[in-house]
């Protein structure tokens, strides 16, 4: 079980097919050069959200923000006094603004529908005849297109989560969604967890639903 949070209900984790890379076997590993490749994704993606603030502002100046979707956050537990890298940082876009206005603390709670993936890669088919491009979903709070009439919210403590995870939460206010973009350092690192690979850049959709100071505030969600 991946360990975003101690309190997440995981609905499941999707198999991998696992094939080790061996030129003279002909079998096709999607994680060569992982670590490498991953940075590479991340530092992209990380440049496309520069550029798109660089030109908000350029024309939009101090409104810049209702105008750009996407966002870069300096991870909460680092020093924002000092200079870092890029990976520092979350890249954020917003899918939807939500209306909310109670801000996420730390030490809060909160109800959300989320997804993670990793990043785009190509997968042996069973037969081992195509390779196709995609990017495996490694866990997730709801199974097929999400259904806001069926899903059923997670339920996480902010604090319990990955540096980057965290960190993305507490920019967030209720109904927003989110794409979250978070580099290994704010991860997993050079740790495996379970489908998750060492070095791995981790991708989430996150839907946030409700804020809450207890775990005994939290509703029963029917």
């Amino acid at each position: 079980m991946v360990r975003l949070s101690r309190l997440a209900g995981i609905v499941g984790l999707v198999s991998l097919f696992l094939v080790s890379c061996s030129e003279k076997s002909n079998e096709w590993d999607p994680y060569y050069s992982w670590d490498t490749r991953n940075a590479l994704w991340f530092e992209e993606i990380a440049d496309s959200a520069r550029l798109a603030i660089a030109k908000a502002k350029a024309q939009y100046g101090e409104e810049w923000e209702k105008h750009c979707q996407w966002r870069m956050y300096k991870s909460l537990q680092r020093s924002a006094d000092i200079p870092g890298l890029t990976t520092d940082s979350i890249v954020c876009k917003i899918v939807e603004r939500g209306e909310g206005i109670q801000e996420v603390n730390f030490t809060d709670y909160v109800l959300l529908h989320y997804r993670g993936w990793l990043m785009p890669s190509e997968y042996v088919t069973q037969n081992a005849a195509i390779k196709e491009t995609k990017s495996v979903v490694f866990d997730q709070s709801y199974y097929g297109d999400f259904n806001p009439k069926t899903a059923v919210p997670a339920t996480m403590y902010v604090g319990g989560t990955i540096e980057g995870f965290q960190t993305a939460l507490q920019y967030m206010v209720e109904g927003d969604k989110w794409y979250v973009y978070i580099p290994s350092d704010l991860g997993y690192g050079n740790e495996q967890s379970n489908s998750i690979p060492a070095y791995s850049t981790l991708r989430f959709l996150l839907n946030l639903v409700g804020v809450y100071k207890d775990i005994d505030d939290v509703p029963d969600w029917k």
